[in-house]
């Protein structure tokens, strides 16, 4: 169920998201205060922030899982903006200019865009962000790092960074009671993730570690010494003495500054950034969620943008869908958007009333439960995934990790983002268009088809396959299947089909144009079977086109094909290639598996494969009077005929009475002299597998006596065979790889002699 469109809500989702709800709220909390800390602002915006993200931004969005408030990849520019524009009142008018401008991307659709983000992207931001938390968090959960929680940069504003602030740490700078309750938080979460009656309670483990927290502060206090954890690692909400001094805490827009461009300047930066930082957060949270429910980015600009307009209001930061809370809530078993809203009750409550409460919680216990959220976002399993599906998905992915880790989030994404559409443009250079090289009765002919979408990225590929062509070669542009070609394309085929490729020698045909793109449709060769054709062809040369065929059927490259026009083609009179005597298999179509069309073969099918008069009759005609260059007896694998005759033998059991089929001896006939007698006698003692592998030798050896018998039995056939005028080969074709086998005519007469002797 989507809770956004839902028209009631079931009782049964309340706890989890009350207790989602709670734990987002406890992580959000230090966030909020810090984020606003690095940001140079009021710690009271932070706190504003995250509040009107849960009760304004909640409300309206349509996402399930998303949870916004104050970000850090929002840090830098709220320090630059707040500089430039001089105060930070004048800030505030800033974010409700940029709440506007995201409202209207909101109502034009510009969420849309968020199809177009790379997974390996999301996939490495998610990564990362784990990381992050991972690096991050060890240094306040031993209670070393001053700087802000919520600080997510690889530079520190105390001159250190990521790595150094760690080093500092092992060399000993840790506080002993908070490492004490981080560390206890660590151990006490993992369990409660791996004992199931526990994972499955109502009550949430970081309630417990919190509960906990407080507890150990509140015994360390009394033993006091090094063990007594100062305010500097505790939440540190500001506390007002009465309502009415809360009241003294908000903040409002400088409106004297509405003519001022600098603002308007700011307020578009903070719009694209924040919604860019959203779309992104968004798809990632989407991709945690279990029930895989997709949020409708365009509503949830809209929600950023009113919920911005109220933060910038009353004095609080700019606000986006935040990765961190949202992975929080997803992790805690949010069933609705609920979980977000009463956060951000419990983040107005705390403000409010319960400041000096809040207060005795310890960040090293809020920091145990981001650092084991973070060893969830970064799982071994993810990076296992990523290099299984090869460098183009790895390589934007784990450098989307590395320059979030080592730069901010925003710039990192951007990178990630660069290289993404770097592989992208290298991918539609390399192969965006399907080429096919067709050996065709009138010579080779290369098959250029157009995707379904044809861009300008596809330009320089189109172009490079111009320039390859070479002299005297003949060309099929196929439009078929495109709906859309840009007029930079057309331009550029109509320019190789009139000029360049005339002058070079190169025959262009078009197909599948429509009539708006102003290119006549012109098929420049007989893309079918005719009678000048036929005469000019030799027999090895319909072998190679009908081995090319099988090739590309089994590849997944079949020819796009004009069966229309090839039905009026050959309407009046037929000029076959080959005669194909195959089984009756339902898996063996012979148009199909050699990727012909129609008029290029005669199909004769026989249960088995097998050589009767009138099979052998059909196949002298199709030799002596339609003038095929060639016959191909086609057996396949798991062949059903061949399997009944090696039992019916092997059983000494009669067919007719067996089967009730009055007609099947001939056939059983044919296929007997290929059945080893002794290997028969063994027939029960085989397991499957030896058994199929025993009647696949058979299908083959089957197939040699056919080819043998054809010769053999027909005169007229022999005496063109002998004069090198008509060929007869076998093939075995695998049902299970849809790949054929051709059997050289000296093995097959090499088999047919030791089978009829």
């Amino acid at each position: 169920m989507n809770d956004a469109r839902a028209a009631g809500y079931p009782l049964s989702y309340l706890p989890r998201d009350l207790t989602s709800g709670l734990v987002v709220f406890l992580v959000a909390l230090p966030l909020c205060l810090g984020i606003a800390l690095a940001s140079g602002a009021p710690l009271f915006s932070g706190l504003l922030a995250g509040i009107v993200g849960g009760l304004v931004v909640g409300s309206i969005s349509g996402s399930s899982t998303s949870v916004s408030g104050p970000a850090a990849g929002l840090t830098a520019i709220v320090v630059a903006q707040i500089a430039t524009l001089g105060s930070f009142e004048a800030f505030l008018l800033a974010v409700m200019v940029g709440g506007v401008i995201q409202i209207i991307l909101g109502v034009v659709r510009a969420g849309s865009l968020s199809a177009f983000f790379p997974s390996s992207v999301i996939k490495g931001l998610l990564a990362a962000i784990g990381v992050i938390l991972i690096l991050k968090q060890i240094p306040h959960v031993v209670g070393h790092d001053s700087d802000p929680e919520g600080e997510m940069s690889f530079t520190q504003p105390d001159k250190q960074n990521t790595f150094s602030e760690l080093l500092t740490v092992f060399e000993g700078d840790f506080h002993y009671g908070a490492a004490a309750v981080g560390l206890t938080s660590i151990l006490l979460l993992v369990v409660w993730g791996r004992v199931k009656m526990l994972k499955n309670s109502v009550i949430p483990g970081p309630l417990i570690v919190v509960l906990l927290g407080v507890s150990m502060h509140l015994l360390f206090q009394r033993l006091g010494g090094p063990w007594a954890i100062e305010a500097s690692h505790m939440v540190q909400i500001p506390v007002a003495e009465s309502a009415k001094d809360l009241l003294t805490f908000l903040t409002f827009p400088d409106f004297s500054q509405l003519l001022n461009p600098a603002v308007y300047l700011a307020g578009a930066t903070i719009a694209i950034v924040a919604s860019l930082e959203t779309l992104l957060n968004l798809e990632a949270v989407d991709k945690l969620d279990p029930e895989n429910r997709n949020s409708p980015p365009s509503r949830e600009l809209v929600a950023q943008g009113v919920g911005n307009m109220v933060s910038g209001l009353i004095g609080g930061l700019p606000i986006t869908s935040v990765i961190v809370r949202g992975s929080v809530n997803v992790n805690s078993g949010a069933k609705t958007k609920i979980s977000c809203i009463f956060h951000g009750v419990l983040l107005l409550i705390a403000v409010a009333l319960l400041p000096m409460y809040m207060n005795l919680i310890p960040l090293a216990a809020l920091a145990a439960i981001l650092l084991v959220t973070g060893f969830k976002l970064a799982s071994p399993t993810l990076f296992k995934q990523m290099w299984s599906e090869g460098r183009y998905q790895f390589l934007p992915f784990i450098i989307t990790l590395l320059s979030i880790v080592f730069t901010d989030l925003l710039i990192g994404i951007l990178i990630g983002l660069g290289v993404s559409l770097l592989f992208i443009l290298n991918s539609s250079l390399r192969q965006p268009i399907r080429r096919i090289l067709e050996t065709h009765a009138g010579g080779d002919v290369l098959h250029i088809e157009l995707a379904n979408q044809v861009s300008f990225l596809n330009r320089a590929a189109l172009d490079q396959i111009f320039n390859e062509a070479e002299s005297g070669s003949k060309m099929l542009i196929d439009a078929s299947n495109t709906d859309y070609i840009d007029p930079d394309i057309l331009s550029l085929i109509q320019e190789f089909k009139t000029k360049i490729g005339p002058a070079r020698g190169i025959s262009v045909s078009l197909r599948g144009f429509k009539r708006k793109y102003q290119l006549q449709n012109e098929i420049q060769f007989a893309d079918y079977s005719t009678r000048d054709l036929k005469d000019q062809i030799t027999p090895a040369q319909v072998l190679k086109i009908l081995q090319d065929g099988n090739e590309r059927f089994h590849t997944g490259n079949r020819l796009s094909r004009d069966l229309g026009h090839q039905v009026n083609a050959t309407a009046g009179e037929q000029h076959p290639l080959a005669v194909v005597l195959s089984c009756i298999d339902s898996r063996v179509p012979a148009e199909l598996v050699l990727d012909l069309g129609i008029g290029d073969i005669l199909s004769v099918r026989v249960a088995g494969n097998v050589i009767g008069n009138k099979s052998l009759g059909s196949i002298e005609y199709g030799v002596s009077v339609e003038g095929v260059k060639l016959v191909l007896v086609l057996g396949h694998t798991r062949c059903g005929a061949v399997a009944s005759t090696v039992q019916l033998m092997c059983d000494h059991s009669d067919p007719t009475q067996v089967t009730g089929c009055a007609h099947l001896d001939s056939i059983v006939h044919e296929v007997i002299p290929c059945v080893d007698e002794e290997a028969c006698e063994r027939l029960d003692e085989m397991s499957p597998e030896e058994r199929e592998q025993f009647v696949d030798e058979v299908a083959r050896r089957n197939v040699y006596r056919s080819v043998h018998e054809i010769s053999a039995r027909s005169e007229v056939i022999r005496d063109l065979v002998q004069t090198g005028k008509v060929m007869v080969v076998g093939a075995l074709y695998d049902v299970k790889s849809g790949k054929m086998e051709f059997l050289t005519e000296e093995h097959s007469t090499v088999e047919a002699g030791s089978v009829t002797d």
